[in-house]
């Protein structure tokens, strides 16, 4: 099972604690200008080859902590879809 596949099952049971509301605002959720400028120009120097190590550390934790968010706004999509069928 990779990392992923564990963090989607560690996060089963918080779905027990959403409500329409929550679960909608998980599926709003948008990264901040100021954050989505840095990791825009993260990007950038990536596909350019031109990351720093320290640079791509940060890179590769914020691809991480998306995949995380990721996990439960699909969470979120699919409490909301049960509740609508």
């Amino acid at each position: 099972m990779n990392a992923i596949a564990y963090v989607d099952r560690l996060l089963d049971p918080m779905t027990a604690a959403f409500t329409p509301e929550l679960a909608r605002k998980l599926v709003d959720l948008k990264i901040d200008p100021e954050l989505e400028r840095h990791v825009e120009a993260l990007r950038a120097k990536a596909n350019a080859g031109a990351l720093s190590p320290e640079e791509e550390s940060d890179y590769h934790e914020f691809i991480e902590a998306v995949d995380v968010v990721s996990i439960i706004q699909s969470k979120a999509r699919r409490f909301l879809a049960e509740r609508e069928s």
